[in-house]
C-alpha cells in the first residue's frame, strides 16, 4: 500500500467541514472537535482511497479491522471527559487514529493491538507524525495490569460483556468507555468506578464495532 503524508489546504478544508458536520451531529465538547479538526485522517489511507478519508464512515484498514467513523470517535472521545495528563488504556490501537485524537487532548495514552500488521505500522507511523504513546501488542480484553491504575480506559472494539479485569484496572473515580452487544450492534457503555467492588453503569446510543478478540471476550 502507498502512503503519502501531505497536508495541504485540500486536506485542511476537509477537515472543517468534518468539524462543522460532527457538530450537526451533536457532538458538543470544543477540545474535541478542534483535535479532529487537527489529526490528519487521511494519513491512515492508501493515498488511492484518499477520498475517503473525511467522510463520516468507517473504512477498511486490513486484517478484518476498520478506521472508526469520525462520529464514533468523537463520540467516545467526548464520553472520556479527557483532562490534561490522564492516564488512558486504549484496548485495540487499530489504524491509531484514536490513540491520537487522545494525545491532542493532553492524555498520556497506554495502547495495545493484537493484530501484528497493525501494531508494525503504528509503532512506525504515529512517531512519525509526532505521536508517542506507550505501545503494546498482545491480548487487549485482559488490559495491561502491570501499568494500572489508569483514570480512563477506552474500548475500540464491540465485547460481548464487560471484563471484570478491565474494571479492577480502573482507579476510584475512573472511568471505562467500552461498546457491548452481539456481533453485530452493541450499546455504548460507560462505568465509573466509584468503589473497590461498586460501579456506576450507564447504557448509551447503538455503534457497530468490529469485534473485540481474546481471553475476554469473543
Amino acid at each position: 500500500m502507498a502512503y503519502k503524508f501531505v497536508d495541504n489546504y485540500r486536506e485542511r478544508g476537509a477537515r472543517k467541514q468534518l468539524v462543522k458536520h460532527l457538530e450537526k451531529r451533536g457532538i458538543e465538547d470544543k477540545r474535541v472537535l478542534q483535535a479532529i479538526g487537527k489529526v490528519p485522517r487521511h494519513f491512515f489511507f492508501d493515498e488511492t482511497f484518499w477520498n475517503q478519508a473525511y467522510r463520516d464512515i468507517a473504512f477498511p484498514i486490513g486484517d478484518g479491522q476498520t478506521i472508526s467513523q469520525p462520529y464514533t470517535v468523537a463520540y467516545q472521545s467526548e464520553l472520556l471527559h479527557v483532562k490534561k495528563g490522564d492516564k488512558i488504556l486504549e484496548i485495540g490501537t487499530g489504524s491509531g487514529y484514536q490513540t491520537c485524537i487522545l494525545m491532542e487532548l493532553g492524555a498520556d495514552v497506554y495502547t495495545i493491538e493484537r493484530q501484528e500488521s497493525l501494531y508494525g505500522r503504528t509503532i512506525q507511523v504515529l512517531p512519525y507524525m509526532g505521536y508517542k504513546p506507550h505501545f503494546f501488542l498482545g491480548d487487549g480484553s485482559r488490559g495491561i495490569a502491570e501499568h494500572a491504575p489508569y483514570d480512563k480506559i477506552i474500548v475500540t472494539a464491540g465485547a460481548p460483556f464487560v471484563p471484570e479485569v478491565m474494571l479492577k484496572q480502573l482507579k476510584y473515580g475512573g472511568l471505562l468507555v467500552i461498546p457491548v452487544g452481539d456481533e453485530k450492534f452493541q450499546k455504548m457503555v460507560t462505568i465509573l468506578r466509584v468503589g473497590e467492588n461498586d460501579f456506576e453503569r450507564i447504557e448509551l446510543d447503538t455503534f457497530r464495532f468490529v469485534p473485540l478478540v481474546g481471553d475476554q471476550a469473543w
